[in-house]
C-alpha cells in the first residue's frame, strides 16, 4: 500500500484505492480471528503484526528520509514489494510439491488456485497499461505459479482419493474390524 500513496508513486490512485480496500479487508479478518481465537493464537498475530508494523515503519523513513525524488522512492519501496509479492506467490510451492509426491490434490484447493490466477492476471494487465515492472514482475511469477497449481489440479484430480481419511477412520472405529 506504501508503494501506491502519492509520496512515493504519484498518480496512482486505483492501486491506493484496491490496496486500502485489502487492507480494510485483512483488518476484518484479524478482527473475526481475534474474537474467536485462543490467547496464544491472539499472542502469535500481535507479535506478527508489531513485527511487520516495525517493518512498513522503517521503510517508510528510510524511503522519505533518504529518498528525494518519486523515481528513487517508486524504485526502493517497489523492489521491496518484488521480494514480498514473489514469496507470497511462491508460497504455494510446498503444497505443489505435495501434490506431485502424492499424486492427490487434497490439499491445494481449487478456488484459490483459481482466484490466485485471476488476480495476478489482472494486476498484470494492470501493469502493462502504464509499464510498471514493480507490478509486473511479481504478479507475472505469480501468474506462472497459479497456471503450475491449475494445471498441476487438472492432472491430479482424477487420482485424488478424496474419502481417503474419513474411510480410515471408519475403519478404526468400526467395532468388527480387525484394525
Amino acid at each position: 500500500m506504501f508503494y501506491g500513496l502519492p509520496i512515493v508513486h504519484p498518480n496512482s490512485l486505483l492501486l491506493i484505492t484496491i490496496n486500502g480496500a485489502g487492507l480494510l479487508i485483512e483488518i476484518i479478518f484479524i478482527t473475526i480471528f481475534f474474537l474467536y481465537s485462543t490467547w496464544d493464537g491472539r499472542k502469535k498475530i500481535l507479535l506478527i503484526l508489531f513485527i511487520e508494523a516495525v517493518v512498513v515503519a522503517l521503510i517508510a523513513v528510510v524511503t522519505l528520509m533518504c529518498f528525494d525524488t518519486y523515481k528513487s522512492r517508486s524504485m526502493v519501496v517497489g523492489l521491496i514489494a518484488i521480494v514480498c509479492n514473489t514469496l507470497m506467490y511462491a508460497a504455494p510451492l510446498t503444497v505443489m510439491k505435495m501434490v506431485i509426491k502424492t499424486r492427490s490434490v487434497k490439499y491445494m484447493p481449487f478456488s484459490l488456485s483459481l482466484a490466485c490466477f485471476v488476480n495476478s492476471i489482472v494486476w498484470c494487465v494492470y501493469a502493462l497499461m502504464p509499464l510498471d515492472p514493480y507490478i509486473l514482475v511479481p504478479n507475472g511469477v505469480g501468474s506462472l505459479s497459479a497456471t503450475l497449481q491449475l494445471i498441476l489440479y487438472a492432472t491430479y484430480y482424477g487420482t485424488t482419493k478424496w474419502d481417503d481419511h474419513y474411510e480410515k477412520r471408519e475403519v478404526r472405529m468400526s467395532p468388527t474390524s480387525n484394525a
